[in-house]
């Protein structure tokens, strides 16, 4: 159940980061808990994270940061990599919408304003859906329902984030302006690696 939890708490940050701007709530979470400073350690040892006020950091290192790195110079969808001529496809027929509405996942736009189900925060926000839904079953003893859960992570690592978020996540490792995000993408990248590892001895093909 440890490793379920982890896994969950893990992909809800980083889905939180990448998906829209910081907030001083969570910043303050970035600032100040031991465990999560332990995932960023040039954030860590970053010397205005621990002298500038929350809005100092906010408004003069981090949105614009995240605006360079998601609005600006890169492009944060799954289609923009997968498809031929570099079109967001913002309709039904992109590829997550099925698999999304199979295990009633809804994307709130509105909230998380983006212009496609396929943006990575969202696909990992997918993926912590999916994590919270074994972690239910398995605290009911639902081994069916575990099995399947973990052959769908599996799966959507193999076919959705594992075909396009490394482009995205070396692109944006290298073209961070600060610590925060220079470690997200690290972090994101070595996180789905090893996960599917992990969901690879446990999925059944």
């Amino acid at each position: 159940m440890d490793e379920i939890i982890a896994r969950s708490n893990i992909y809800a940050l980083l889905s939180r980061i990448l998906l829209q701007e910081l907030d001083k709530d969570v910043l303050e979470t970035l600032k100040n808990d031991p465990t999560v400073l332990e995932f960023f350690p040039h954030w860590k040892e970053w010397e205005p994270r621990s002298k500038l006020s929350n809005q100092e950091i906010l408004e003069g290192y981090l949105n614009p940061d995240f605006t360079n790195l998601s609005i600006l110079h890169l492009v944060p969808y799954e289609t923009f990599y997968t498809r031929s001529d570099q079109m967001i496809e913002t309709g039904g027929a992109n590829p997550v919408t099925d698999i999304y509405s199979a295990y009633d996942f809804l994307v709130d736009y509105e909230v998380a304003r983006v212009v496609s189900a396929d943006h990575i925060g969202i696909e990992m926000e997918f993926m912590y859906h999916l994590c919270e839904a074994q972690r239910k079953a398995m605290s009911e003893n639902d081994t069916d329902a575990i099995a399947e859960l973990q052959n769908v992570q599996y799966r959507f690592l193999n076919t959705h984030l594992l075909q396009w978020a490394p482009m995205y996540l070396i692109n944006m490792k290298y073209e961070s302006r600060t610590p925060l995000y220079y470690d997200a993408a690290e972090m994101a990248l070595e996180f789905i690696l090893s996960d599917h590892e992990t969901l690879s001895a446990l999925a059944v093909s």
